[in-house]
């Protein structure tokens, strides 16, 4: 339970104490309401006593009586009323203390923390405390026990009568026939003897004092001076307002529920009164409210349930339900239609007034009052002892001597009471029930508990249950008031009153009185649990107030347990805010919901949470709260709910009644509405217009549109290539303010910097919306709020975010007027159906530059199942048809910092500004198009289409660029070229004879000419400008990729504004194109030397040089109608090397290849003359060889540009694989020497050949009946003599993995010499094929032989010729015992770069024969190496040479 300003001991004593009547005189009564009070109200505040008084008990021990309180009540008559059940005039009295007694703002409270749960809970219920008050002050008396019968009777007659003793003894006659004649029932007195106190009221204003202490003086000797009082009051007369405040009125917090109570009370019978008219105790304030409750529209009020709607259906109009409860209001109900008293109380009373009162009130208690309680505990405990006998004891009298005392009530022919019998008023159980409560009364607990245990044995042996009950009750109260060592308490005693008086009496009325002193004592003890459970018996269905307080009561226990029970706490409040809710006590109703709402919110409960939200909703409008209820349905709505599709229309049924009801409240004031939900960190922002699908053949360039998905690795790509196009618009260097253009903003974009818009280019923005409901939503007349600031600064520049000096414009307010600044796109109707998720793309045209802060979106919300409005009536619609117009702010929030270690710790946010564009000057916009561009394309097939470029803007763009992912794959020309009329060739052709022996046709071309810095590509427009509404047609030639396959060749369009603007200093166009290109063929080249002399090669220009070999292979194998390949010419180009001539045989020139076939081919190729110019400038000499008749320039667009920019290509590849390479050896090792490095490069350049092969082919395909040539080319780079190059680009395959080895290799061995320098000198021997020696003559014949040795490298070169024979198998033995090598068999020179040596040997053999002259072993080394070994150099093939006999027949 709750804390009670009372602690259990003084709640106990106030609820039984003594009893005191009050019969008064009319002109008592006169003198009393000059005060606004009767003569008990009077009393009122003064009962309770401030010092301590005494009695003796039967065996003449003084007990002490502390902190007593009387209650005095004037007389009212009332015929005969069960005890069983309240009235109704006490029920609506308890429930209107209940609404009068509401919690206050600022009222202590209480932070429970319990696991993860803090509750804000009031530590008080002082409602419940002024409910169990009024309910144990308004519990009818019963005949089965006397504490709240009257034991004494004030008569009070004022001194102005003219006879005040004849007025004494009216009222005494008065009361002895109300106690005993029998004609009522009410009140109950407690001894047939009852004490008579007279009380003579003195006016000081008034009446004459003199006369009345005469008067009183003659009562003394009447009534013995302990029976009778001259009370003085109304010391001066009524002040004024102002002195009134001075004086205070202690009488304010009792008179407000009295009145109710006996204006409750005078219902039933008129007061006894000498005076009747005069003497009334209803005060005018009473009679106020009577006339007001007894209006019309009580007894509906009554009797029809606040919240009736409630239980039928739970879906009730709030509409209906406000209709209700606004008749309610006017009818009962409500604190403001309650009595609020006449005015000020006491208004002729002084401080001296109010102790003369208390010294009135101690005087009566002391010696009027305990005298009397005193001498009748001693005369019922003299009677019952000389009526049991010696030989019992003092509190085990029987039924042997009292038995035959007991009448039943009822006849023998009735139908026996369901509780047992009744006794009459003289029988002896009832004496010692009357004893025992009488020293209860006066706090002798211990004698109490003795005699009620004593009634109780008696009671249960003559089955009197009722009366057994009320003394189990009393005698367990009594064991737990006793002081020193109390016994301990008979909790099992309440047990059975309870369940005695709610099972076999049916009297709910004592059982919650039996009740509510357990819980108490229970709660005192700590045993919340058990208290609990006490109350939460007691809730019935016969009084939803009482269950709805035991209930709140019963989860203030389990929330006070030493381990709290924080979700039976909630559970139990729910149940008391329903059992309140239909008491009508919405208030007590919407603070238990409220409370119980800290238990459920975000613990997963969704059903639990829209139970109570929707309770709270409703209690809180009906109780004129629309902006509480707006909060409660608001968060039905927003929270994830598993409510079935009725409910949740139902909900927002009502949030929309409710935010209508608000909105009629304040005009112009546009509500946060919950639904739908808006994912803002989905929301998109697309800066200018959509493209439009161009007409006919034209294909429109991709740029960026809403229906892309957004790809982190193409943004990152697409950055690079304006980087790019920046770098070269501004001489190669990056600008420092240099900012990607970003279209389309999401939430994975850069968001940090403010986007840049143009003026009268549209802005949209795409917002994503969720129904979170199982009901269709409508939103009509959606658009978008914004807010605009206009300004520039000084100086004309246009201004940022934060410099802005111009006006806010907002179409918040309305948005009439303001298209001239922003035109702002409405969607009529946007639909969402049941748990769907949408985009709606809203559009923003600015006309001004500025400042552009988009807010939020505005729309009517209402759901789509109430979209077709029925009728009730005609002009009268149903709530089907509620339309309610708001707005959702867009609120984005930046992506979490994470940089720090405060940002790592915290929870912090960027900024996220994709919503504040600022709107710049006009710029130009181009549109780009495309004719004949082609899907699919051959490996290396030359394809020319079209491209259009329009200006579709009022500024003129120049600084037209583009940059791709793929350069080699598209050209614009570097030189004009016709081209051939002939099967609209796209090469630049003229027809040559085929000869043989032909030798090639050279072109030297500067490689500038051709190839453009960066990859960046200047598209040529004539002038370099591009004027408004102008356009321009340009060829663009295409070359279908090496690589078979899907790919995706991404263009990026550069352009700038003729006039340069401060803050978007270009725009870019993006386009996307996928080519899949299929295989053509496949080209395989490989270089050797040639083993002719240098010397023969240097004087006949035909022999001699290095051999090319180039195999075709037709590699195509789809299903394309590709009949067969023509080679038609084959080129080269190289800054050293060229194609020399052809050396196939004649009749195979013609070369043409069907699917699967292949072709070998066989060059000369030769060294280039050295070309005069500059070293800085590249120039690539080009030879042409020509298969066919006729000759195609392959130096000349588009060959050439290809030509280059798959070299530039490569080159790029080989810098990105050697900084790789470089990467890697850094992290696995120490980079080599530079000795080892040197060595290297001299090997490498001595093996080079820097060959590039330009293989020219045609296909002849047949498509739709019709044939069709394509043309391409392939290129092949031979970079080292021995070593094979294709034209295919092989794949990447996946690095093998390397295992784990926990041992360390061995090192590897030192191989000297390096393997590379075996290829440093070429030799070549000169001799005769046949010799002819007559060995008869001479035996010795001398052969003269030349060895040539050739440095192939560009360094000097030391070689060693060493010319003895070595090998020393048997073979070798027998053929070089036959043939020697004469004269110096060992050289030892030095070579220059490219130098040729010839060294003239003699042969010398022995007999005829065939002999191998290449026996030379030949050692080299670059002759700065000084520490390093000669590495033997490879030799040519064999080297035979006959040696035939003279005179064979002799020999």
């Amino acid at each position: 339970m709750a804390q009670c300003v009372l602690s259990v001991h003084e709640f106990i004593q106030d609820s039984f104490v003594p009893m005191i009547a009050v019969l008064s005189s009319g002109e008592a009564e006169r003198v009393t309401r000059k005060n606004n009070l009767n003569f008990a109200e009077l009393l009122r505040p003064f009962c309770r006593l401030t010092s301590e008084g005494h009695i003796r008990d039967p065996n003449n021990q003084l007990q002490t009586v502390k902190n007593l309180r009387i209650c005095v009540n004037n007389v009212v008559t009332s015929p005969s009323t069960s005890s069983a059940a309240l009235g109704t005039s006490q029920n609506r009295l308890l429930s209107e203390v209940v609404f009068c007694c509401q919690p206050q703002e600022g009222v202590q409270s209480t932070v429970t923390r319990t696991g993860d749960y803090n509750l804000n809970l009031s530590v008080t219920t002082p409602w419940f405390e002024a409910y169990r008050e009024n309910f144990f002050q308004s519990m009818p008396a019963s005949d089965h026990e006397f504490l709240n019968h009257y034991l004494a009777c004030m008569l009070v007659v004022s001194s102005t009568e003219a006879v005040p003793v004849e007025q004494f003894l009216k009222l005494s006659q008065e009361q002895h026939r109300i106690q005993h004649s029998g004609e009522y029932t009410d009140p109950k007195w407690f001894i047939p003897n009852t004490l008579k106190y007279y009380v003579l009221l003195h006016d000081m204003n008034e009446g004459d004092e003199q006369r009345a202490d005469m008067v009183y003086e003659d009562m003394k000797h009447r009534y013995g001076s302990h029976g009778c009082y001259l009370l003085k009051i109304n010391s001066r007369a009524s002040s004024p307002p102002e002195e009134d405040e001075q004086i205070p009125d202690p009488w304010s917090q009792y008179l407000h529920k009295q009145n109710i109570r006996n204006q409750d009370l005078s219902d039933l019978a008129p007061p006894v009164n000498v005076a009747p008219a005069q003497n009334s105790v209803v005060t005018p304030e009473t009679d106020c409210c009577d006339s007001t409750e007894k209006g019309p529209g009580v007894s509906s009020c009554l009797d029809t349930h606040p919240l009736q709607l409630d239980t039928d259906s739970s879906t009730a109009s709030l509409l209906t339900l406000s209709q209700v409860d606004s008749d309610a209001k006017t009818s009962t109900g409500d604190i403001d239609s309650l009595p609020a008293g006449g005015g000020h109380h006491g208004a002729c009373l002084t401080l001296n007034d109010h102790d003369r009162i208390r010294q009135f009130i101690q005087e009566f208690t002391f010696r009027g009052l305990l005298p009397h309680i005193e001498k009748n505990i001693r005369q019922l405990n003299d009677q019952l002892v000389s009526r049991k006998g010696l030989s019992r004891s003092l509190f085990s009298a029987t039924k042997k001597w009292f038995g035959g005392g007991k009448v039943p009530e009822k006849g023998i022919s009735e139908p026996k009471s369901t509780y047992g019998i009744q006794y009459p008023p003289e029988a002896p159980e009832l004496q010692i029930r009357k004893m025992a409560d009488l020293c209860f009364l006066v706090q002798h607990y211990e004698l109490a508990y003795s005699c009620y245990h004593t009634a109780k044995k008696d009671f249960l042996s003559d089955q009197a249950m009722l009366y057994a009950a009320g003394a189990l009750e009393m005698a367990a109260v009594s064991a737990f008031l006793q002081g020193g060592a109390p016994r301990p308490y008979p909790g099992h005693y309440m047990e059975t009153a309870i369940q005695t008086y709610r099972d076999v009496c049916k009297n709910m009325v004592l059982a919650e009185r039996c009740a509510l002193l357990s819980a108490e004592i229970l709660k005192s003890q700590g045993k919340y649990s058990e208290a609990a459970t006490l109350l939460i018996k007691m809730t019935s269905e016969d009084s939803d107030l009482r269950s709805a307080l035991l209930l709140e009561q019963a989860a203030h226990c389990f929330i006070n347990m030493r381990n709290p029970m924080v979700r039976k706490f909630a559970f139990h409040m729910i149940l008391a805010g329903h059992r309140f809710s239909k008491a009508g006590q919405r208030r007590h109703a919407l603070r238990c919901y409220t409370q119980a709402m800290q238990v459920y919110k975000d613990r997963g409960w969704s059903l639990a949470e829209d139970h109570i939200n929707f309770t709270i909703g409703r209690q809180s409008f009906t109780l004129g709260q629309p902006e509480n209820a707006l909060l409660a349905f608001r968060q039905i709505l927003i929270n994830d709910s598993r409510q079935t599709a009725t409910q949740q229309a139902a909900f927002l049924r009502e949030y929309l009644f409710v935010v209508k009801s608000v909105l009629g409240e304040k005009e112009g004031c546009l509500p946060q509405l919950p639904l739908p939900f808006i994912h803002s960190s989905a929301t998109r922002v697309y800066f200018g217009h959509e493209r439009c699908l161009a007409e006919g053949e034209k294909q429109a360039a991709t740029h960026v549109s809403l229906d892309q998905e957004y790809d982190q690795d193409l943004s990152v790509l697409w950055c690079q290539l304006e980087e790019q196009l920046a770098a070269s618009a501004n001489q190669g260097i990056l600008p420092n303010n240099f900012q990607p253009s970003q279209s389309c903003l999401n939430s994975q974009t850069d968001n940090l910097h403010q986007p840049l818009a143009v003026v009268e280019e549209p802005i949209i923005i795409e917002v994503t919306f969720r129904n979170p409901l199982k009901v269709s939503l409508l939103l009509s007349n959606l658009s978008l709020l914004w807010r605009f600031t206009t300004g520039t600064l000084s100086g004309g520049k246009e201004s940022t975010s934060d410099q802005l000096l111009g006006e806010m414009i907002t179409n918040e307010n309305t948005s009439a007027g303001k298209d001239e600044i922003v035109t702002t796109q409405i969607i009529k109707e946007f639909y969402l159906g049941s748990e769907e998720t949408n985009t709606a793309r809203l559009k923003l045209l600015p006309h001004r530059t500025g400042q552009l802060n988009i807010v939020g979106v505005i729309y009517n919300l209402t759901s789509s199942h109430f979209g077709e409005a029925s009728s009730n009536t005609e002009g009268q619609q149903t709530l089907d048809s509620i339309i309610i117009r708001g707005r959702q702010d867009l609120k984005i929030q930046g992506p979490r910092l994470n940089l720090t270690k405060e940002d790592k710790m915290l929870v912090r946010h960027g900024t996220d500004r994709r919503l504040e564009p600022i709107i710049t000057s006009p710029m130009p916009l181009m549109e780009v198009f495309f004719l004949q561009f082609p899907t699919a394309l051959l490996c290396g097939e030359i394809r020319k289409a079209y491209v259009e470029f329009c200006n579709v803007s009022a500024v003129a763009l120049c600084g037209l660029r583009v940059a791709s992912t793929h350069p080699d794959f598209f050209t614009f020309g570097s030189q004009p070229n016709p081209g051939s009329t002939e099967n609209c060739s796209a090469y630049a052709t003229f027809p040559t004879p085929l000869q043989p022996d032909s030798m090639s046709s050279e072109m030297l071309v500067s490689a500038p000419d051709f190839s453009q810095p960066s990859g960046v590509t200047e598209i040529p427009i004539r002038g370099s400008t591009l004027q408004p509404g102008e356009s321009i047609q340009l060829p663009l030639w295409l070359r279908g990729p090496d690589q078979e396959g899907v790919h995706e060749i991404n263009f990026l369009f550069y352009y700038e504004s003729t006039e340069r603007g401060p803050k978007i200093s270009h725009r870019v166009l993006r386009h996307t194109v996928f080519i899949c290109a299929s295989r053509s063929l496949s080209v395989q080249a490989s270089a050797c030397r040639s083993s002719a002399s240098p010397h023969h090669s240097v004087d006949d220009k035909g022999i001699g040089g290095t051999l090319v070999f180039i195999d075709v292979e037709n590699v195509n194998v789809s299903e394309s109608d590709v009949r067969e390949f023509h080679i038609v010419q084959v080129s080269s180009s190289s800054q050293h090397w060229c194609l020399h001539k052809y050396i196939n045989p004649y009749n195979n020139y013609d070369c043409r290849l069907s699917s699967r076939e292949r072709a070998k081919l066989c060059f000369k190729a030769m060294r280039c003359k050295p070309h005069e110019g500059s070293d800085a400038v590249k120039e690539y000499t080009f030879s042409d060889l020509n298969l066919g008749n006729q000759r195609i320039i392959s130096s000349s667009t588009p060959c050439g540009d290809f030509f280059f920019r798959c070299l530039q290509s490569s080159e790029f590849q080989q810098v990105n694989l050697a900084t790789r390479t470089s990467f890697s050896s850094k992290s696995q090792g120490p980079p080599p020497t530079d000795t080892g490095s040197d060595i290297t490069s001299i090997a490498k350049k001595c093996n080079e050949i820097d060959l590039n092969v330009i293989v020219i082919w045609k296909a002849y395909v047949v498509e739709d009946n019709k044939q069709l040539i394509l043309e391409g080319q392939l290129h092949v780079a031979l970079q080292t003599i021995g070593k094979e190059a294709s034209s295919l680009i092989p794949k990447e395959e996946a690095p093998e993995m390397i295992l784990l080895r926990f041992k360390s290799d061995m090192p590897p061995s030192v191989i000297l010499p390096y393997l590379e320098l075996s290829q440093l000198i070429r030799t070549n021997l000169c001799y005769p094929e046949t010799f002819t020696h007559p060995f008869v003559k001479d035996s010795l014949c001398l052969v003269p032989v030349t060895l040539t040795l050739s440095n192939c490298s560009l360094a000097e070169i030391d070689v060693i010729v060493e010319l003895r024979h070595k090998s020393t198998s048997s073979e070798s033995l027998e053929v070089h015992s036959s043939f020697a090598w004469v004269g110096q068999t060992q050289y030892k020179l030095q070579l220059g770069r490219r130098e040729v040596v010839s060294l003239t040997l003699q042969a010398c053999f022995f007999r005829a024969g065939v002999y191998n002259l290449n026996t030379p072993r030949v050692f080299a080394k670059p002759a700065e190496q000084s520490t390093m070994c000669e590495a033997s150099q490879q030799t040519a093939c064999p080297a035979l040479i006959i040696i035939n006999n003279a005179c064979p027949l002799l020999s």
